[in-house]
């Protein structure tokens, strides 16, 4: 079974190299869409990536850990990024964070036991006027009150 899924997963590669080329420059798309698909880059993909475009392991990896969108390991259906940047604080953030953990169950940096949830911080959403602001999957909410904020989960569950 295991062979079926690399071979899965090689056939994956391939057709988004035939998408969008074989170059380095070609790197980050493929990487999104992997993480699209199955939201988090798997050990084998990263090497397959880098076996099918001719770099280093090293340099898929590299390129993953810089991004905050991009995931080695598995997370939750709805990934929830809650921006951390001063004005977000300063406009509530932490009755916002505070009202999602006691919602979900979970901290941030946790994942949901039923996988529906992962709560992460962000550095910036870029909604800096409207905070407090979060991304739930590539959706952005903002200007956020605790009350908002469980309205919104509540929509997901």
């Amino acid at each position: 079974m295991l062979v079926t899924e690399k071979n899965a997963m090689t056939e994956e590669i391939e057709q988004l190299v035939e998408k969008y080329g074989s170059k380095r420059s070609s790197l980050l798309s493929i990487l999104q869409d992997i993480q699209r698909k199955h939201k988090y880059i798997p050990d084998f993909a990263q090497q397959e990536v880098a076996r099918l475009l001719d770099i280093h392991p090293v340099e898929v990896f590299s390129v993953i850990s810089f991004y905050a969108f991009l995931n080695t390991k598995p997370k939750g259906k709805n990934i929830i990024r809650l921006c951390q940047t001063i004005s977000c604080d300063m406009q509530g953030k932490s009755a916002v964070a505070k009202s999602i953990e006691r919602e979900l169950g979970i901290k941030f940096g946790e994942t949901s036991k039923d996988n529906k949830f992962t709560l992460e911080y962000a550095n910036c959403v870029g909604m800096c006027d409207q905070g407090p602001a979060m991304i739930i999957n590539e959706r952005v909410y903002y200007k956020l009150t605790p009350e908002k904020a469980i309205e919104i989960l509540n929509g997901l569950k």
